[in-house]
């Protein structure tokens, strides 16, 4: 499946004291060509002052929403352990309806261990949490189906992660599109297992769009040659600086067919 690339934005709600800044990085990313706009769903920040200003991922995606009007958005990506599934699929199909059909819900087992100990979740292990991510899709799966207004669209699932036997049978499973970390080796091979995965579940890998952090043009080339379609760009506050995202987007733009340029 040839897909166009696309260059998404993740703008890390931390070190942002005030929300104007981070709605104004949105507007100045959705004017410079983003074709997506991501945040992530933590409570703290990841870097930086552990205890500087931060921002709750989902009522942050509403307001994204009414905000804009072409990019996509969504996290980058949900914690599976923060959130009833069955309300999350109720949130997600509302932000659906409220941004005319432009939300990816991006969703992963969950990591970082101070969101869990401060907002009283079960920190687990591993593998408990990647349960949990299984029966929650199941379950997110279902309750779209139920749900009444239906979403606008097939929401895109995007699932982050890498673990060979469980993470890539699940995005083989329900994912359509897969956010990858680590090296242009660790990729390929992940790739291929993910191809293996989809085998299994009788589904086409084809159909999974690639997706991996921005590594700079001349990095990017290798990756998109591999399969990947979506680089995000990540960038903090209180600045959000967005010289790399628009350095991606010229990118984009050399690279991309010139009857897709510009589309999302």
């Amino acid at each position: 499946m040839s897909r166009p690339v696309r260059i998404g934005v993740q703008l890390q709600p931390q070190h942002a004291p005030e929300y104007q800044l981070i709605r104004d990085a949105v507007l100045r990313s959705e004017d410079a060509g983003v074709d997506i706009v991501f945040n992530w769903d933590h409570f703290y920040p990841l870097t930086g002052d552990p205890e500087g200003a931060h921002f709750e991922c989902w009522t942050m995606l509403g307001a994204i929403a009414e905000q804009t009007e072409r990019v996509e958005l969504g996290a980058l990506v949900t914690g599976g352990g923060y959130r009833n599934f069955d309300l999350l699929a109720d949130m997600a199909r509302t932000v659906d309806h409220i941004s005319g059909g432009r939300l990816i819900l991006g969703i992963g087992a969950g990591w970082f261990e101070r969101d869990y100990d401060e907002y009283g979740y079960e920190f687990g292990t591993a593998g408990s949490r990647l349960a949990l991510l299984k029966d929650g899709l199941a379950l997110i799966d279902a309750r779209l189906k139920k749900l009444t207004p239906a979403p606008t669209r097939h929401i895109p699932v995007l699932i982050g992660g890498g673990g060979e036997k469980k993470t890539l049978r699940l995005v083989a499973e329900y994912g359509d599109i897969w956010h990858s970390f680590g090296d242009l080796e660790t990729f390929t091979r992940k790739s291929n297992i993910l191809a293996e995965h989809a085998a299994a579940a009788g589904t086409d890998a084809g159909r999974i769009e690639k997706s991996t952090a921005w590594p700079g043009v001349e990095r990017a080339k290798g990756f998109h040659a591999a399969g990947v379609t979506l680089f995000t760009v990540g960038t903090s506050g209180p600045d959000y600086d967005l010289s790399q995202v628009e350095e991606a987007i010229r990118w984009r733009d050399e690279v991309n067919p010139e009857s897709v340029v510009g589309l999302s």
